[in-house]
């Protein structure tokens, strides 16, 4: 087994949180490695094209999946350098005051340790340093104020545009949605093109993913990524007390060590509390930082009710971008569906762009059709289908979880047993929304229009290494550093105790973003 140079900080997995922590420690004069399971990706590796995008996303997980609505991986997860935020749709909701004492305030889920108000400052942070467009004015109908958008709302198109009459009519309000995507050039990169293939890459940057913005900025700061690396243990010292490293097999599937300072676990929200459960020692017999015994509980995902209309017109179905054109909060409110039995926040989107394969094609949104009654679909729906999307809240429950099974990988580490079932509250909220969303549809000036029905979705994924207040309630702190063990931290969903409605990424990079600046802060308290 080889041992590398000990480095000032390992972090593990370099997409969105991963690559934040990079920056900034890297820029603070930190020896920083990143390791990363896939294959380093570049912007010329990137092409528009669903069957190449796949590339992107792993076959599948390390995880059996269990549970009346076993959670959908594939489309969740990243491969490689960049991670998920390579092929992510870069919709830059953020969470909302109401969604961080939903213990306190209605006496169900969990609290988070933290206010809007401690987030808030990371938001504007990011939005500089990523490059954000929208309309923060605008968004003060739902959020306190904080600082504008470097760049003006992205242009709008008449696939978005046909919804405006049915959202107005039920009393919804749009706005122009906030997204990491540049509507004018920024910091070098330039404008959006507009062609809508978001969702497997841009390869020309305009799309704010690692690649061109953290990450990039970790490496001209003296970062190293290594590709191909994967870890399979966190190693601590002999009390238990620090850390000291990772072990991991290189692209040659060669057990290798990297000590460090610090670790920062910052890999998908399935995969940090497999390898901390992993981990396990005689000092941790449970998993590293499990004295709450809550390390792999808490899994939640959001879900969505997609409506679709179709119109006789052209209207451009193909152009904008895969996230949305307009947003909307109006529906936030925990109690607003309660008279269906549903509890939880509801985050609406609109105008998407449509393509003709994979996730969210048109051929997806009449599964029924087939043959000739498909082909005739696919001629009307070419430029004439749209689609708005309801996304719903689940509340953390604690039988959905992480496990280590007894069947292993090919590096000899116990895959993980992943079970999850959305509760009647939830399922109630997704039939809401297809209620709504069709009544918004049907006063448009819609031909058609129908639900988007199908075995309830698994969508983002939160989790499993969630924050409190202290060792008994949670597994790390508002800055994702563990209780137990002070130069360990977690990145990433995972740290949330509730998930709220919209789109995680923000959220992601801003929290990341807070942890990495309190560590750098804290430095020699922290490493020792």
């Amino acid at each position: 087994m080889a041992t590398h140079e000990k480095v000032d900080v390992v972090i593990v997995g370099a997409g969105a949180s991963g690559s934040t922590y990079a920056a900034v420690l890297a820029k603070a004069g930190k020896k920083v490695v990143l390791l990363e399971s896939g294959p380093d990706w570049q912007l010329s590796d990137l092409i528009s094209s669903d069957f190449w995008g796949r590339r992107l996303k792993p076959p599948g997980g390390p995880f059996l999946l269990e549970g009346k609505n076993p959670y959908g991986y594939v489309y969740q997860a990243g491969w490689g350098v960049g991670g998920a935020a390579l092929h992510y749709f870069a919709n830059f909701p953020r969470l909302m005051p109401n969604d961080f004492k939903v213990k306190s305030e209605h006496g169900r889920g969990l609290d988070w340790p933290i206010d809007y108000k401690d987030v808030a400052p990371f938001y504007d942070k990011v939005a500089d340093d990523v490059g954000v467009s929208g309309d923060a004015k605008a968004e003060e109908i739902w959020r306190p104020p904080g600082k504008p958008y470097p760049m003006p709302p992205m242009k709008t198109f008449k696939n978005g545009q046909v919804w405006l009459k049915g959202f107005e009519a039920n009393g919804i309000r749009m706005r122009p949605n906030a997204v990491g995507m540049n509507s004018v050039a920024y910091k070098g990169r330039p404008a959006c093109l507009y062609d809508g293939w978001c969702h497997v890459g841009c390869p020309i940057g305009a799309l704010a993913n690692p690649l061109v913005t953290y990450l990039g900025e970790a490496r001209k700061a003296g970062a190293e990524v290594r590709a191909r690396s994967t870890v399979t243990r966190v190693l601590t010292n002999a009390a238990g007390n620090k850390v000291t490293g990772v072990e991991y097999y290189d692209e040659k599937k060669e057990k290798q060590t990297q000590e460090a300072s610090v670790v920062v676990l910052a890999t998908w929200a399935a995969q940090n509390p497999r390898l901390m459960l992993n981990s396990a020692n005689d000092k941790h017999p449970n998993g590293l930082a499990n004295k709450s015994g809550l390390l792999g509980k808490y899994m939640m995902a959001h879900f969505a009710s997609g409506t679709f209309a179709l119109f006789d017109e052209d209207i451009e179905n193909h152009m904008g971008t895969i996230g949305g054109q307009y947003f909307s909060y109006d529906r936030y409110d925990k109690l607003t569906h309660k008279d269906k039995g549903a509890f939880g926040s509801t985050f609406i989107v609109a105008g998407a762009a449509q393509k003709t394969s994979d996730l969210g094609g048109i051929p997806n949104a009449r599964p029924d059709l087939f043959g000739p009654a498909l082909a005739d679909f696919m001629k009307r729906a070419k430029r004439g289908l749209t689609r708005i999307t309801m996304f719903g809240e689940e509340m953390p429950n604690i039988e959905n979880r992480i496990e280590p099974a007894s069947d292993k990988d090919e590096f000899g580490m116990p895959l993980g047993r992943f079970t999850h079932t959305f509760d009647e509250a939830a399922v109630a909220l997704w039939n809401a929304n297809f209620d709504e969303g069709l009544k918004v549809a049907k006063a448009t000036d819609a031909k058609e229009s129908w639900s988007g029905r199908g075995a309830m979705p698994t969508i983002h994924l939160f989790g499993g290494t969630i924050m409190g207040t202290n060792a008994g309630n949670s597994v790390v702190d508002s800055f994702g550093q563990a209780h137990e063990i002070a130069n360990l931290y977690v990145a990433g969903p995972g740290i949330f105790p509730t998930e709220g409605a919209p789109n995680p990424t923000y959220t992601i990079f801003a929290l990341s973003l807070r942890g990495a600046e309190h560590l750098a802060a804290n430095w020699s308290a922290v490493a020792g």
